[in-house]
């Protein structure tokens, strides 16, 4: 059995049970697309507000973050690993960009890739310790999680720091390409990172592996494919991500918030998830992880502008993302 054949075998957007498995794949895509109309549909019935351009932009700008990081943990979860270290990773990210060109007076060109790659290093020690160190990715990206958040706030002595004296860092996110059009960059740059996210899945050798090694990582590894080398290049390609989300982030907020991060990695893993992609590994594309993340961002619009509190935005959205698991575990024992 070759690397090709076990890919063959899980829930690729283009393989698993040739036209069969292709078709079971747009066909959960576009369950998540119509549950995400259906509840702009619902939004728009009960405001008036919902449905208009600044209040589309407003959803739009709001699912860079979340989206962003979550198109890099599609990587990770369909190798059948986790990363919970997304939101103080990229907290990190944010102020290491902010003590390279406040404190150090850096350039912004060279300090937005070097907080970028950080992100990359990050990744790159989650990686080491799940393959070297046999860590289980649960713990040993629960370990980074409270590595990164505290280092974040002793980079930062815990206090935010500000890009007013960066100049053209906020135009990142909150600029426009096209003058005198209300469109953000930030919302261009998520879509360039999910495209490259989807050809690495879905036209290269290591996406194919990536979805063999969710599938099942013992036959792959029999076939001869270096697993290990597999899971490490997945969370530093996740970890790159999630540095580019911390430039993000600090570019909306003109700030590098230390403390901002908790929470993110909840609601990314949570996209994912909405999207399609199965907890279980081998199953998964950055386009349902999109349109996971576009379904939080519209229901926690919608739900603002209803005025409903908080505290029941969380409790809806945790039982969509009971619904989305519920849904996968029903698809994996009907293919048993």
């Amino acid at each position: 059995m070759t690397a090709t054949d076990t890919t063959d075998t899980v829930d690729h957007p283009a393989r698993r049970g040739g036209l069969a498995g292709a078709a079971r794949a747009r066909l959960q895509q576009l369950l998540a697309l119509a549950s995400l109309l259906v509840i702009g549909a619902f939004f728009s019935v009960a405001s008036p507000f919902f449905l208009t351009y600044g209040n589309f932009t407003a959803i739009l700008f709001s699912t860079v973050v979340i989206g962003t990081l979550a198109v890099g943990t599609t990587l990770v979860i369909v190798s059948g690993g986790i990363d919970l270290s997304l939101g103080t990773g990229m907290a990190l990210c944010a102020v290491v960009a902010g003590v390279l060109m406040v404190d150090l007076g850096l350039p912004l060109a060279v300090g937005v890739p070097a907080a970028i790659l950080f992100g990359g290093l990050i990744g790159l020690v989650n990686g080491l310790n799940v393959t070297l160190l046999g860590i289980p990715p649960f713990i040993a990206t629960l370990a980074m999680m409270l590595v990164a958040g505290g280092l974040a706030l002793v980079l930062s002595n815990s206090a935010p720091i500000y890009f007013t004296d960066v100049p053209g860092y906020l135009d990142i996110s909150t600029g426009n390409l096209v003058p005198g059009v209300d469109f953000p960059n930030a919302v261009l740059i998520l879509l360039v990172a999910a495209v490259v996210a989807g050809l690495v899945l879905s036209r290269t050798v290591l996406g194919r592996h990536t979805y063999s090694v969710g599938s099942n990582e013992a036959a792959t590894a029999l076939s001869g494919v270096d697993v290990r080398r597999v899971k490490i290049a997945v969370y530093v390609l996740a970890g790159l991500f999630t540095g580019l989300a911390g430039i993000l982030i600090s570019a909306r907020l003109g700030s590098a918030q230390p403390a901002t991060g908790m929470g993110y990695e909840l609601q990314a893993i949570a996209a994912v998830v909405i999207g399609g992609t199965s907890l279980s590994g081998g199953r998964g594309s950055v386009v349902g992880t999109l349109i996971g993340a576009l379904i939080i961002s519209v229901l926690n619009n919608g739900l603002q502008i209803m005025s409903i509190p908080q505290e029941w935005q969380n409790v809806i959205l945790g039982c969509v993302i009971l619904v989305a698991v519920y849904a996968d575990m029903l698809r994996r024992r009907r293919r048993g």
